[in-house]
């Protein structure tokens, strides 16, 4: 006896439970019930549910009875040459869709050749066991899974085509990279998503060798002469933009160019690219401290008399001013309404982007790393037949992550760059590596991918052969051109009196306990002393109470808290954040009482 829910509510009860799932399985294959039905057994609960209700994951799997598959060769050249589809194959029951519940009870088999009296469904691929993007990493079954997760996870910070209107569109932090190319070595899958819409690498000539160890610690070496003629470069977009705010009492912003009487009017210099609506012109080069939409305000605070006479109040400036570091061009302006019927002014600002040292390029396969150093092209190692690499590779980085599916996708690359075709590397269905060699050596190449290679700088032969090929690289979008900060002087908080913190508010970085430990450690003890006076203070002490004192400017002395002018104050240095915790801790009614000694 066994109870039965339909989508979690009671439908009654049913004697034989492995009789009951079989008819309602028969009847979905047999059309007779819907195909969205699916069926899960709970022998230890003794319950069987039945879902129709939307929102669940179901999967299609090829149907197994008495370890055979129903999926014959007939119905696959049928299938190509379009004589069946695919919901033919549903309707005679050869493929059914399962949900999680139903996969509980269902043994599936990842190949055919695995299927065994038990097995009760087939993978359609045995591919199917990643998710898109891993799909589209080419031999991944030649790598450990923790590569090819990282793998996975790169591809989606790729520069690339992301979108055919980029260019009338107003994204966050878009990047366009400006020759994207297909992969020679793809998977299946690319076709599937259609990659060449938008591809998001391009196809380098990669050797494996070390260069002066700049390329240590997974970074690369680019060819300077490969960058300057296109490689990996991009551009950056970004927008920036500004309402016009309604206030109480009919007060509005206006976009504009500010009047010379407006508070917090900046110099004329600041105003250069605004036209005349206060808009920055289009394809304007502008920099840091430039304003590129101009807008005054009302005032903040209005006192009683200035409500009934507007005119005397003066507006103030609430222009888009450029923060520290950003400049780039003014690549598009729209002028448009909000939601609340503001006016809204966006303006796009365009930056080329050209790879520098510090910027990150991965493989497909986890083996990401920076841009070590950018070698002059005369410089660069080049082989016999006069291949000059685009990018250098450390060997080091194969070692330790296993990941050979790299140095494959080396050799396939290769092949498909010399043969002129697409080399296939689906996950358990690629080429061969074998196959791959033969071709190699076919086409008058060594089988194992090496070549003998010359050094730039010397022209002397090197000793070792090099593994070179062609590989898709992928620039990633961090980028150093947004994250390199460095501070002089700059801005202090109010409270702390300590320098500000972030990149776009010029801001210092902050040294730790640990970073003292290494200055310790070095005997830099100036540049010690030098990091902590940032917030440094000097307050007079009272000796007798211990509190801090402060100076009177009428009677020229300096005041006790406790004792007035009769006790004796010394002044101490002291970080001003030590000051605030005591002033802190007194207002908590805390007593934080001092005690002075003599320096010497």
């Amino acid at each position: 006896m066994a109870d039965v829910y339909l989508n979690s509510r009671y439908l009654g009860v049913v004697e034989n439970i492995q009789a009951f799932v079989e008819d309602v399985k028969d009847l979905r294959r047999k059309g007779s019930l819907s195909e969205d039905v699916n069926i899960f057994a709970d022998d230890r609960a003794k319950e069987v549910h039945l879902f129709t209700d939307e929102g669940r994951a179901r999967r299609p799997l090829i149907v197994v009875r008495d370890g055979k598959s129903l999926l014959t060769e007939k119905q696959l050249q049928q299938l190509a040459q379009g004589e069946l589809s695919w919901h033919d194959l549903i309707r005679q029951g050869v493929i059914e869709y399962l949900d999680a519940a139903e996969e509980e009870n269902a043994l599936i088999a990842y190949d055919e050749a695995d299927l065994t009296l038990e097995h009760t469904h087939a993978e359609i691929s045995s591919g199917v066991i990643s998710g898109i993007t891993t799909a589209l990493v080419p031999f991944a079954n030649y790598a450990p899974s923790s590569r090819i997760i990282i793998g996975s996870k790169n591809q989606k910070q790729a520069l690339g085509f992301y979108a055919s209107n980029y260019h009338i569109r107003m994204d966050m932090d878009a990047n366009i990279l400006h020759y994207p190319q297909l992969p020679l070595v793809k998977t299946k899958i690319h076709d599937v998503v259609d990659y060449a819409e938008h591809p998001s690498g391009q196809n380098m000539v990669v050797a494996v060798m070390c260069y002066d160890g700049y390329n240590m610690e997974d970074g690369v070496i680019l060819n300077k002469g490969s960058v300057e003629r296109g490689l990996a470069r991009s551009t950056y977009l970004r927008p920036m933009g500004i309402e016009e705010l309604r206030y109480s009492g009919g007060l509005v912003d206006e976009i504009s160019v500010p009047d010379k009487d407006v508070k917090g009017y900046r110099t004329e210099h600041d105003y250069r690219h605004l036209e005349g609506d206060g808009i920055v012109s289009p394809e304007a080069k502008v920099q840091e401290g430039d304003v590129i939409i101009g807008r005054t305000s009302p005032p903040r605070f209005l006192s009683g008399l200035d409500e009934y006479n507007l005119s005397a109040a003066t507006r103030r400036e609430s222009s888009v001013i450029l923060k520290h570091g950003e400049h780039g061009v003014a690549d598009l302006v729209i002028i448009t309404e909000n939601e609340e019927g503001n006016r809204l002014v966006q303006v796009r600002l365009r930056e080329e982007r050209i790879p520098e040292i510090g910027d990150k390029f991965t493989s497909r396969h986890g083996q990401k790393g920076v841009t070590g150093i950018l070698v002059p092209p005369q410089d660069v190692p080049f082989s016999v037949s006069g291949i000059v690499p685009d990018l250098i590779f450390t060997p080091h980085g194969i070692s330790s992550r296993m990941t050979i599916s790299h140095l494959i996708e080396i050799v396939g690359g290769k092949v498909g760059a010399l043969n002129g075709r697409f080399v296939d590397g689906t996950l358990f269905e690629a080429e061969t590596e074998e196959s791959l060699r033969q071709e190699l050596q076919g086409l008058g190449f060594r089988d194992d991918g090496t070549e003998v290679f010359y050094d730039g700088r010397t022209g002397k032969q090197m000793l070792a052969r090099i593994y070179v090929g062609n590989m898709y690289y992928l620039r990633l979008r961090h980028m150093v051109g947004n994250k390199m900060q460095s501070r002089a002087r700059g801005p202090i908080q109010l409270l702390t009196r300590q320098p500000t913190e972030g990149k776009a508010k010029e801001g210092g970085l902050r040294l730790g306990e640990m970073e003292k430990d290494t200055l310790i450690a070095h005997g830099a003890s100036l540049l010690l002393k030098e990091r902590f006076d940032s917030d440094r203070v000097t307050v007079p002490v009272c000796v007798k109470s211990g509190l801090l004192g402060y100076f009177d400017a009428r009677s020229n002395k300096l005041i006790s808290p406790v004792f007035g002018e009769d006790s004796q104050l010394s002044y101490v240095e002291m970080s001003y954040a030590f000051k605030l915790l005591m002033d802190e801790l007194l207002s908590l009614g805390i007593y934080p009482q001092l005690e002075l000694e003599n320096k010497y």
